[in-house]
């Protein structure tokens, strides 16, 4: 309809020029970002994040509660529903308490088939539903291409790859290291303890541990974990180094290709 109004005012250029430059109008207005809180122990949102691609890939499980906003961290070199179910398990230990329910992507990893069985009835990867049956928490879902239904967990990934990563990165360079899963796992627990669950968060203005008991006391008592292996050699840095702005530390963003 559109083409054909301009066409009748005079319009006397080519129809594949004309629909090229109608196509970002024709894509309508974005969608408003809509922010949602949840009450205390009721949601905690999951996601792998990337830090480096290809064959020394790193990756990084986090977690973060819904109402607390505190969260979790698990660095790792694969997604797999092994790897994803032992992390979940071990941020439910960090937080001391089971959510009612559990917000992921739609990976294989999580689901196998969205609504397999019907309008939300999803068949569930085994060892996902395993784990929530075992935990007591319930599965849920994003919607199909929408990260942002998982707001909370996408800016933290930001935050820690600004916060920690980069810092990380450049003092392990300097002292001739490499960035491993294991190395920044030395270091990420110490992290949050003292630097990202202690600060005021910019959303709710509030600290996430200073909000975490209330969670806890809502929640389902956290699962046993088995004795976890022996840890590897430490490699010593200073706190003080893991706390500077991300602007500190622009031109050392090479050190995370």
């Amino acid at each position: 309809m559109l083409l054909r109004e301009i066409a009748e005012r005079g319009y006397g250029g080519g129809i594949s020029q004309l629909k090229a430059f109608l196509a970002p109008l024709k894509q309508g207005e974005p969608e408003p970002l809509v922010r949602f809180e949840t009450a205390p122990g009721v949601q905690m949102q999951a996601d792998f994040t990337t830090v480096r691609r290809g064959r020394d890939a790193l990756l990084a499980l986090v977690a973060t509660l819904g109402y607390s906003r505190a969260s979790f961290v698990k660095f790792t070199t694969a997604e797999d529903a092994t790897t994803l179910c032992a992390g979940l398990r071990e941020a439910f230990d960090y937080f001391g308490g089971v959510p009612a329910e559990v917000l992921m992507d739609n990976a294989k990893s999580v689901v196998i088939e969205r609504d397999a069985y019907g309008a939300g009835l999803h068949r569930w990867n085994a060892e996902m539903l395993e784990l929530a049956e075992q935990c007591g928490f319930t599965p849920r879902l994003c919607r199909p291409y929408r990260a942002k239904t998982k707001g909370k967990v996408e800016r933290f990934n930001g935050y820690l790859k600004g916060s920690f990563l980069v810092p990380l990165a450049a003092s392990l360079k300097a002292a001739g290291l490499a960035l491993t899963a294991e190395v920044a796992n030395q270091h990420v627990r110490r992290w949050l303890d003292e630097v990202a669950n202690a600060r005021v968060h910019g959303t709710t203005g509030a600290v996430p541990a200073v909000r975490l008991p209330e969670e806890r006391a809502l929640m389902l008592p956290a699962p046993a974990l088995k004795a976890p292996p022996p840890a590897p050699m430490r490699v010593a840095l200073p706190l003080e180094s893991l706390q500077h702005p991300l602007a500190v530390y622009d031109e050392l963003l090479e050190a995370l290709p």
